[in-house]
């Protein structure tokens, strides 16, 4: 149990910039105490003491403001950031490494007993505000937009946005790793780097990268053939000086900004 804590803890740190401290992270995340009163409730429920776990998960609900059925199956590392009205359904399952965020409902269509609430596979992120409805699947590692209602299966690695839910992008893996692998070589900080990213500066700077890899090959087939001819050209490739690029986040530098708009503010003006 206190492992399965500490993994949780360690989780939050690679997801959320906010937390400074373990000690903050077990005090302080409603949503991972929601999750550690669902673990207990859930095992009450496999064990026939049906009422004791839904009196258990109704004390958490009104302590944290996430509701989880206590018959709900959560995968391990799963994540609620702010955690306010989170809804969970009695059929729902989670897989390992998900993230949802504050509103988030996976609830059914249907009052028949049965399945009727949705699956979701590992690494899936909902943004706030979104409805995933009905006995659906969520492939691994899928992007559900903030205030999306979906409505049907999502496929491993798609981004989905909109009322009803569509489909706005599908991840190419070997895109994806060649664009990591691009920022890692030149020391780029590889935030939004990836294919499906919706944010049009990442997409500029995925672009960015997609043309320095077509680039490099086309150069390294050309030294190919220079030396082929008896040249001797490209034995040393040019790094690229790291200390002189300010990869400082852009909320640092924005907060920078505001500090030094109020120290030049004059209030007699």
């Amino acid at each position: 149990m206190f492992s399965g804590i500490k993994e949780d803890i360690r989780s939050v740190f690679e997801r959320d910039p906010a937390a400074r401290s373990a000690f903050e992270v077990l005090t302080t995340y409603p949503g991972l105490h929601a999750i550690w009163l669902h673990r207990l409730s859930h095992r009450l429920w496999r064990a026939e003491w049906r009422w004791l776990a839904r009196w258990l998960s109704t004390m958490g609900r009104w302590l944290t403001g996430v509701e989880i059925h206590p018959g709900a199956k959560i995968g391990k590392r799963f994540f609620i950031d702010h955690g306010m009205g989170v809804v969970i359904g009695e059929t729902a399952e989670i897989g390992d490494d998900c993230t949802l965020y504050h509103g988030v409902t996976l609830g059914g269509t249907s009052w028949n007993p049965g399945k009727r609430h949705p699956t979701l596979g590992k690494g899936v992120v909902i943004g706030a505000g979104a409805k995933v409805l009905g006995p659906l699947n969520v492939g691994e590692n899928a992007r559900i937009g903030s205030n999306a209602v979906v409505v049907k299966d999502v496929p491993a690695g798609a981004t989905v946005v909109g009322i009803p839910g569509r489909v706005v992008a599908k991840a190419d893996a070997d895109l994806s790793e060649q664009r990591q692998n691009l920022a890692k070589k030149y020391g780029f900080d590889a935030y939004a780097v990836s294919a499906d990213n919706p944010d049009p500066v990442a997409n500029a700077i995925g672009s960015l990268l997609d043309h320095i890899h077509v680039l490099d090959n086309k150069v390294s087939e050309l030294c190919h053939s220079v030396n082929l001819l008896g040249g001797n050209v490209c034995e040393e490739v040019p790094t690229v000086n790291i200390d002189e690029v300010d990869f400082r986040d852009a909320e640092q530098r924005a907060a920078e900004q505001r500090r030094k708009e109020v120290d030049e503010f004059d209030p007699a003006i």
